[in-house]
């Protein structure tokens, strides 16, 4: 791709999010770890952009209900290991503070022992919780080219859409940033694409030896919230060299492709994305493979060829083990293991792993978390009052079903 090594750089992947507006989908789990198009977590979106870019070299910070992502990364990225490369989870060590993580550049500092020990000139900054695909070594050559200190991806976003939503950084013609401000009122206008201004992706490219000061420096500063966005980014584009990267979309569409599914509605929109006959996101680019753990079941199966009860998924995606049983899906995105059984009407739904729906349910704009069994003649997403009353509903309607409560994990496999 370029002339310079991607095996300078290692990655640095943020993953400890405690998803608090993706609740309840994060009661049990870590925000990366939240299922998305079926076979994947949110989180492989990212690893995939590392392994495709050839950074074969990643630290994954957890911290929140890791178990399930820690399991994830172990069965799925850690045989990637070999020859020096690896995908590796580390848990909080405390080592150079008696606190949980309090923001992302905390995150970074607490472990920059081990990132310090790598030895690498680059740092990549990225977060597990974004939906796009970017060839990070195109950011790494711009990078070097520019002999930048500090590089930062940006997308533009209409000025309308970008206001009080994101990071807003200005820049002047030769992308060097000169201003940033946090999810302004009146953001300004890139120089580049008048009507849009250039939002903060929340992906860096460090220095390996300027991040360790900078850190150090901000982590004795009472008064900083020590995030990479709100603190670091304005204390040091009037000291160092600091430029924006803009993204350029691997995903082979004509509009660029980057969503944040930090809430509810935003996660189940991205998903709804996948059904469509031309989707916006392409799970299904070979240039470009989107890579995951897979438990081992057989391929989906759909009878019966009866008029009265068909099994029949349209405009849908459905993973292995599935059996459509007599019932009809239509607009879903349907996980592992989900029996759909006769008589059943299914629209506009997620349904995660081992998830059984009894027979003549109906069920519409829902998502479904996994082993969840719904007995027969279930409604969900029919009645708004009676739904709020036993469920989680968002204020667009969405409906969130979640399995009781318990103290024990349900194992992946059951």
């Amino acid at each position: 791709m370029s002339d310079i090594p991607m095996r300078d750089a290692i990655g640095v992947l943020l993953a400890g999010g405690q998803g608090e507006r993706l609740w309840p989908l994060t009661r049990d789990r870590a925000k990366p770890a939240v299922p998305f198009g079926a076979l994947y977590r949110i989180i492989d979106i990212t690893l995939s952009n590392c392994i495709n870019s050839d950074l074969r070299r990643v630290f994954v910070l957890t911290q929140y209900k890791a178990l399930s992502l820690n399991r994830h990364i172990r069965a799925g990225w850690s045989p990637l290991a070999g020859l020096g490369e690896y995908v590796e989870v580390i848990p909080p060590q405390m080592r150079v503070s008696q606190s949980w993580y309090q923001g992302t550049a905390d995150a970074v500092y607490q472990n920059i022992y081990s990132i310090g020990s790598e030895r690498s000139k680059f740092v990549f900054i990225l977060s597990g919780d974004h939906i796009y695909k970017m060839n990070y070594a195109k950011m790494l050559k711009q990078h070097t080219d520019s002999a930048a200190d500090v590089t930062v991806a940006t997308i533009q976003v209409p000025v309308t859409q970008a206001a009080r939503q994101f990071g807003v950084i200005e820049v002047d013609k030769d992308w060097r940033i000169i201003g940033f401000e946090e999810k302004p009122t009146a953001p300004k206008e890139s120089p580049h694409h008048p009507g849009h201004c250039n939002a903060s992706m929340g992906i860096y490219i460090f220095n390996a030896q300027l991040m360790i000061p900078i850190l150090l420096a901000d982590s004795e500063d009472p008064k900083s919230s020590h995030d990479f966005g709100k603190d670091i980014l304005p204390r040091i584009i009037s000291k160092h060299r600091v430029f924006a990267h803009n993204f350029v979309d691997e995903n082979a569409k004509d509009a660029l492709y980057w969503r944040d599914v930090g809430t509810l509605d935003a996660y189940y929109e991205a998903n709804m994305d996948l059904v469509s006959v031309s989707p916006v996101f392409n799970l299904y680019d070979k240039a470009w493979p989107l890579r995951t753990w897979q438990q081992q079941y057989p391929p989906a199966k759909f009878v019966f060829a009866d008029p009265e009860r068909m099994g029949v998924a349209m405009d849908s995606i459905v993973a292995g083990g599935s059996v459509i049983s007599g019932g009809r899906v239509q607009k879903s995105v349907i996980g592992y293991d989900v029996r759909v059984n006769s008589y059943c009407e299914l629209t506009d739904s997620i349904l995660y792993n081992h998830v059984n729906v009894g027979r003549h349910s109906r069920i519409r704009r829902a998502i479904i978390d996994r082993h969840v069994n719904l007995p027969e003649h279930t409604e969900i997403g029919y009645d708004n009052e009676a739904d709020r009353r036993r469920y989680h509903v968002t204020d667009s309607g969405i409906v969130i079903v979640v399995r009781q409560e318990s103290l024990i994990e349900e194992p992946e496999s059951a």
